[in-house]
């Protein structure tokens, strides 16, 4: 205990300590690998120490045996999966909710669940959702929020059965088709932790090229289930081919059949701040829940979803919890009976810090910059004889193949081993991804740190790595 006293007593020497770690991070990115060799820096008979020796001696180990193995992750080149990185306002905000430490479990003795309220208010406005319209709370990402959706969704189809999930749980339901045609990995998980099981799943057929959902496929597929309460799951941006669901023409299905709407837009919803690409996501408003990212293409660091839904009394029953000692008399909701989570981060704080710092304006900047850099990285494909395009780049990911003598697509161990020869290289990280049958390899822009300049040393990276196979 009195190390803990003695570093909170040089608190300040303890954080500019940290804060100068954390420069030198961001100083030395251009050199750092995007995906680090971790495997040295592993202590492999390192017991628990008895006594510590303080935060600055943590703080040493931290420099010399952590850092070195740590990914460029955060930075302009580091193109797998949907990985943001962190504005300086967002970076400052993440420490500064660390630092107050704030738990958004109950109202009453704080000002942070009106900064929560007010900061989804915010993303309502980004988004052009009415806010009138819906309620929603900060999750841990769109897993997280996927599984709000559908246990909101679950205590809709109780309700049209006469019960409560929430109180007799899924034996009192009945049956309960779920409907996609583009589910993500994500959704699959949540209908195994929700209770409706994986098997619950009812592919629809898509379009024809494409991971949209073919909108008559789901009608007829409907109306082919049983009488009883439904579940659409749509997609606004596919992970692969960036495809949107018709979402005005699914909710005019889901009304005709009495079903609930559940839009995945974790970060396709983007799409929206922009009238060029606003068009692609026409229709979101009228979802009975959505779920979403900041820790995507907001740039806000790990870890930070976000939940609508137009339904916030059954989102609070299905989440709610009461006891004596949570009674606060506050007329502010209490986020613990809108999340997963009964204690919870000032998640809020990152993303009020980074809307307020840089507006709109920011968001739309960095958003029509990547999808650039997505449409000319394509066009560089395209011309190279060594690889070949899978899908077109509709939006901010660009998916390729190695391509063979005859401009055929590669097979998965030869896209594998561009993709090891790429993270080797240490200058360019990709992720592997599937057209169809073929593989191949996903790239994703979604960082506002990346930008023209990058480009020549991301083709630089392929072409060293295709010459190395």
């Amino acid at each position: 205990m009195n190390a803990m006293r003695e570093d909170y007593d040089r608190l300040e020497e303890v954080f500019a300590a940290a804060s100068a770690g954390a420069a030198t991070f961001h100083r030395d990115l251009a050199e750092r690998p995007v995906a680090a060799d971790y495997t040295d820096q592993i202590r492999p008979t390192e017991t628990l120490p008895e006594k510590g020796d303080g935060a600055l001696a943590a703080l040493r180990r931290f420099e010399a045996e952590i850092v070195p193995g740590l990914s460029g992750s955060v930075g302009p080149r580091y193109l797998g999966l949907v990985t943001g990185g962190a504005t300086p306002a967002a970076l400052a905000g993440d420490w500064l909710a660390a630092s107050v430490d704030q738990n958004l479990a109950l109202p009453g003795d704080s000002i942070a669940t009106a900064i929560t309220l007010r900061t989804l208010d915010f993303l309502k406005d980004l988004f052009g959702l009415p806010r009138e319209a819906f309620e929603g709370s900060f999750t841990t990402g769109a897993t997280g929020s996927n599984l709000l959706g559908l246990t909101t969704a679950r205590e809709w189809c109780a309700e049209k059965a006469g019960v409560s999930a929430a109180e007799v749980g899924m034996q009192g339901l009945p049956a309960i088709p779920v409907l996609s045609a583009c589910p993500h990995a994500s959704m699959i998980k949540v209908l195994s932790v929700t209770g409706f099981g994986r098997n619950a799943l009812v592919p629809v057929a898509r379009l024809p090229g494409s991971e949209a959902m073919d909108a008559s496929a789901l009608d007829a597929a409907l109306g082919e289930q049983a009488d009883g309460p439904k579940i659409v799951v749509a997609s606004a941006g596919t992970v692969t081919m960036t495809d949107f669901d018709d979402l005005n023409a699914v909710a005019d299905i889901c009304a005709r059949h009495d079903a609930w709407l559940h839009v995945d837009a974790a970060f396709g919803a983007f799409a929206r701040c922009l009238p060029e690409l606003a068009e692609l996501a026409a229709g979101l408003e009228r979802a009975d829940s959505i779920a979403g990212d900041c820790h995507k293409w907001r740039n806000v660091p790990y870890d930070s979803g976000f939940f609508f839904t137009r339904h916030g009394d059954l989102l609070e029953r299905a989440q709610g919890l009461s006891a004596a000692y949570l009674a606060t008399g506050s007329a502010e909701p209490a986020m613990m009976s809108r999340t997963i989570e009964s204690s919870q981060r000032f998640r809020a704080l990152p993303v009020w810090m980074t809307l307020v710092a840089y507006g709109r304006e920011g968001v739309e900047d960095v958003v029509r910059a990547n999808c650039a850099q997505a449409s000319k990285l394509a066009a560089w494909i395209e011309a190279e004889p060594g690889f070949t395009l899978l899908c077109p780049a509709r939006l901010n990911v660009v998916v390729l193949s190695v391509a063979e003598e005859d401009g055929t697509p590669a097979s998965a161990e030869r896209n594998g081993a561009l993709l090891a020869a790429l993270a080797r290289g240490g200058t360019v990280f990709a992720s592997p991804g599937a057209v169809g049958e073929h593989a191949g390899i996903r790239m994703c822009f979604s960082n506002w740190m990346t930008d023209d300049a990058d480009l020549p040393i991301i083709f630089e990276a392929f072409t060293l790595a295709r010459a190395s196979l």
